[in-house]
């Protein structure tokens, strides 16, 4: 009798591990959202509608618009560096990306013809248990120079070369695995001199949004979620 009630209870402390692992798999989003973990994104897209400074509250404008209409057509090679683990509560669970960025913008429509930056910012993911898309909302912020025409004659254009940026954006990322991913989404982006240029020629400044589409690559050797 004892040994077959020993043995009854080992063979329900294993179907009780059993049900116990079978009712939380391992979640794989931790082989994509890592502390530390590094990787190579390049974005494109288009930027064709023009806005008001969506940040004139903050400075004390009018909301009015750039009568001169901008097209803006970015590269943004980026590396990203995961900077925890995924954590938080509920619908804000996830990580931060730390994102540095080289700018580079061709201006199809507009007197100026490209824009270069370097910029730096901050991307969240927003990540649930074994979900293959994860929101994201990022902002970014940096400086660069633009051909500016403002000085050769165009009204309403740049007012001076070395100029700033910000970005705002959010979207959906798509992970394919731990090391290939891309993204969809739509960015907000801002280009003015901050009032250098003045009082000699104007501070016009140009809003542009529009959709956007990038590529992720992890570098390095994957991290395997522990069991």
């Amino acid at each position: 009798m004892p040994a077959t009630r020993s043995m009854g209870q080992d063979l329900a402390s294993r179907s009780s591990d059993q049900v116990s692992y079978l009712s939380k798999p391992p979640d794989f989003n931790a082989d994509v959202y890592y502390r530390n973990k590094l990787e190579f994104s390049l974005e494109t897209g288009g930027l064709p509608i023009n806005l008001p400074f969506i940040f004139d509250v903050f400075t004390g404008g009018d909301y009015s618009r750039n009568p001169l209409h901008y097209t803006l057509v970015p590269i943004f090679p980026s590396l990203r560096w995961q900077m925890g683990a995924v954590r938080g509560p509920w619908i804000l669970r996830g990580n931060t990306d730390l994102t540095a960025t080289l700018s580079l913008t061709a201006i199809p429509r507009g007197p100026e013809k490209a824009y270069g930056a370097f910029d730096l910012g901050f991307r969240r993911n927003f990540v649930q248990r074994n979900w293959k898309v994860a929101p994201y909302f990022e902002g970014r912020m940096g400086a660069g120079f633009i051909d500016a025409q403002e000085p050769h004659g165009n009204p309403y254009a740049q007012g001076q070369d070395f100029t700033f940026t910000l970005m705002v954006g959010s979207g959906v990322r798509y992970n394919f695995d731990g090391r290939w991913s891309m993204e969809v989404g739509a960015t907000y982006m801002h280009v003015s001199n901050a009032y250098l240029s003045e009082p000699k020629y104007d501070d016009n400044g140009i809003n542009v949004c529009g959709p956007l589409v990038g590529f992720n690559m992890r570098l390095g050797k994957p991290k395997h979620f522990s069991e």
